[in-house]
């Protein structure tokens, strides 16, 4: 990138970051309470609902990782991405009106929730434990998304500044405003994420010659698999892949904490049309990359990638003018910061509020504790981003399955079905969570000599296999135990 255009980044970019940490130095004098740091005060309306949602939803999985699975494995990586189109309702039909009720009650959490439903500390506490260490993956996650993005197309040199700097950002206006601070963010995060995503597809057309000209690129890539429905992935993966983030979208406490901050329940009907739509429109960037990058390597137009994760960052830097390339270096940036933002929240409620009331050790004052222990997440993030290198959309498969495989059961059947026990929902938290974490170490690790592996069939995620689990044994245990007492919740 020409030195100017640099110049043209840098300053997009650094004002968007400035506009962050202004924006979280005002909620400072906003944030009064638990309530007003864990879910905004319940002020929000409904499009700044629907935009929060989907900023929260989408992060450096579809701006970096998305195109990058893309490259890699073809058309198969968009099975991870059709649930969309019926995702949004499903979300605020099952889960999220109980949620919004819920919130009558003083209930600010996922973990609250459940133990609303469930009487006794040992639901919340093992969801709370399942969201502490969901939010770590996926925030190790938006570090490496940070790094990327600072280190390729801003010219950062040196990965520990560049984590940094990013890093500094999220906690000046996470631990300053909390949930106000996210909310008001998700809504300059969310419209700048939607511009950028219709710009880039535009763009991403053009300089790849059409469509006509890309799908015959791309006909040629590899073994001619990468147009194959799907692509170069086994069956069995696309079906995991489909499964997990079509089903599991109920079980993420990043969307499911949303609801909590409507103003007005009647809204809810109208959400998925805002949360849904504006989903649609964001992966467009998807798309549009994903393809477009491995047409102009077909074509001989740009050198092959030695990591898929930099498809977007070269495609910036190469293809896209000054201000255009800043535009979309703050909208990748808006996705990551959103995302963490709204994960160092659940975490940090998991953690100060969640975890201790499910212990019966309330602690006194929940927002200074809460503010506390956003860097101490980030720490721990730091840590995993090192420790668990891979693709980002493969790293984020990793800690969607978690939340899907822990909380989705519990939540999407156990709220609604007075059949269902305290200890069966316990279980199957249990059994989600351990399961899923126990293939992919199993799957990925590599310290161990002659360790055997998880004994999948090839292809088979870790996370689908761990969310069937936790569903057979919400079940069963609900079968064999004796029908339940009745109870307020």
């Amino acid at each position: 990138m020409e030195d100017a255009a640099r110049v043209e980044v840098w300053v997009a970019a650094g004002g968007y970051l400035a506009a962050l940490l202004a924006i979280g130095a005002w909620s400072w004098v906003r944030t009064k309470s638990e309530r007003d740091f864990f879910i905004a005060g319940q002020r929000a309306g409904l499009w700044a609902t629907g935009l929060a949602t989907m900023a929260a939803s989408f992060s450096s999985f579809v701006f970096l990782g998305g195109p990058g699975l893309m490259v890699r494995a073809g058309l198969g990586a968009l099975f991870i991405i059709l649930p969309v189109g019926f995702t949004a309702g499903l979300l605020c039909s099952v889960v999220g009106g109980r949620l919004r009720q819920l919130s009558g009650a003083g209930v600010m959490t996922v973990p609250g929730a459940l133990a609303a439903r469930f009487p006794g500390g040992t639901v919340r506490g093992l969801a709370a434990v399942s969201i502490l260490l969901g939010a770590v993956a996926y925030l190790g996650l938006q570090l490496q998304g940070i790094a990327i993005v600072l280190r390729s197309v801003l010219g950062i040199a040196q990965p520990d500044l560049a984590l940094a700097i990013g890093l500094a950002v999220v906690l000046g206006y996470s631990m300053t405003g909390g949930m106000v601070a996210g909310l008001y963010t998700d809504v300059l995060q969310g419209a700048l994420m939607a511009i950028a995503a219709v710009t880039v597809f535009v763009r991403a057309l053009q300089v790849g010659g059409g469509w006509e000209t890309i799908t015959a690129s791309l006909s040629t890539t590899g073994d001619g698999s990468f147009l194959e429905p799907a692509g170069t992935l086994p069956p069995i993966t696309v079906l995991g892949f489909f499964l997990v983030f079509g089903v599991g979208v109920l079980g993420q406490p990043q969307l499911l904490h949303k609801f909590y901050m409507i103003r007005d329940p009647s809204k809810l009907r109208y959400l998925p049309l805002v949360f849904g739509g504006s989903q649609i429109v964001c992966l467009l960037v998807w798309l549009g990359i994903g393809l477009a990058v491995p047409a102009l390597v077909a074509q001989g137009r740009l050198a092959p990638l030695a990591n898929p994760d930099h498809a977007t960052p070269i495609f910036l830097v190469e293809y896209l003018p000054g201000l255009l390339a800043g535009l979309l270096v703050a909208a990748i940036l808006a996705a990551v910061m959103s995302t963490a933002d709204s994960f160092l929240n659940i975490g940090a409620a998991a953690l100060v509020r969640d975890l201790p009331r499910a212990l019966g050790r309330p602690l006194a004052d929940e927002l200074r504790w809460a503010r506390w222990a956003v860097p101490a997440i980030c720490l721990v993030a730091l840590l995993f981003s090192r420790l668990y290198a891979d693709l980002i959309a493969l790293v984020g498969t990793f800690a969607f399955g978690a939340f899907a495989a822990a909380l989705a059961p519990a939540l999407a059947v156990g709220l609604w079905w007075r059949r269902v026990t305290s200890r069966a929902a316990a279980a199957s938290i249990f059994t989600g969570l351990v399961v899923c974490v126990v293939l992919e170490f199993l799957a990925k690790q590599t310290w161990f000599e002659g360790l055997p592996g998880p004994g999948l069939a090839p292809g088979a995620l870790p996370a689908a296999v761990a969310l069937g689990a936790s569903f057979l044994v919400l079940f069963l245990v609900t079968w064999i135990a004796p029908a339940p007492r009745a109870h307020p919740a």
